[in-house]
């Protein structure tokens, strides 16, 4: 397995330029109700990147100069993704509404979860095997969702912007999955991170937004043949890590939540075509 170029990576790192996207044009096609509020949970998803980090500065990750490297670029990056979407749905005719509970005033659940993790990583010398496993799911379902929301939404000025995100999401996932390749393929770290996954993991942003938000914007993106075939596509992905051949991902918990079979499109049904 050859080396990974963090130079290389860092090269290619840098905030979305938001003077290159047309603002102006947005307002001149309609965005669909769906994709409105599936944007404004992204971009909340996306601005609280900052709140996932303070978590990780309190671990082993912080220790390992590659990863440290990336977190610095990933918070960037993820609060400029956050900054963007913002400014689209403003530029729709749908600002952004302030949150009912600041970003500092985490749950106690979410603040015991942040405080059992330290301790893990605090314990076990292989913790980042673990986040790097985490981050890598965590990308490639966001960048997914992306992808699906361009197909779905079909918003010219939408379509530029999220390319522009997805290929930083791309790179994130990149750097994510070649970590835990590396990482996994000690054996007890690979048992480790697939029995805390199989435990423990939902998709990027629960806990954060509603779980009725989240269920909407996975039954809007996930549901029906495509989009159930791009859940599939995320679980053979990631079942490729070592330790994770038979891992049940992404269409599981869409199974468990949104139910085994869907419609194509929102909330109501409609298709966007």
């Amino acid at each position: 397995m050859p080396p990974f170029d963090l130079d290389a990576w860092v090269a290619r790192s840098g905030a979305l330029d938001l003077d290159a996207i047309p603002w102006a044009d947005v307002a001149k096609h309609e965005v669909p109700p769906d994709a409105v509020r599936t944007l404004t949970y992204m971009q909340d998803i996306e601005r609280h990147t900052i709140i996932y980090l303070r978590s990780l500065l309190a671990t082993r990750a912080v220790d390992d100069p590659e990863v440290s490297t990336f977190l610095a670029c990933w918070l960037h990056e993820e609060t400029f993704h956050g900054i963007a979407l913002s400014r689209f749905l403003e530029c729709a005719g749908h600002p952004v509404p302030p949150r009912p509970t600041p970003r500092g005033q985490e749950p106690i659940a979410k603040r015991l979860e942040s405080w059992a993790t330290s301790m893990v990583s605090k314990a076990w010398p292989d913790f980042c095997a673990v986040h790097m496993t985490w981050g890598a799911i965590n990308e490639l379902t966001t960048l997914t969702g992306y992808l699906r929301l361009k197909t779905v939404a079909r918003h010219p000025v939408l379509d530029e912007l999220l390319e522009t995100i997805m290929r930083d999401e791309s790179r994130h996932f990149f750097f994510y999955y070649r970590q835990a390749e590396i990482r996994l393929q000690r054996p007890v770290a690979a048992r480790v991170a697939r029995l805390l996954v199989d435990r423990f993991w939902a998709p990027v942003g629960s806990g954060v937004g509603s779980d009725e938000d989240l269920k909407f914007m996975a039954r809007y993106l996930f549901s029906g043949d495509e989009g159930r075939a791009q859940a599939r596509k995320v679980d053979d992905t990631l079942r490729k890590l070592p330790g994770f051949a038979n891992a049940q991902l992404l269409e599981a918990w869409m199974d468990r939540h949104v139910g085994p079979t869907g419609h194509n499109g929102g909330l109501n049904g409609h298709r966007h075509n």
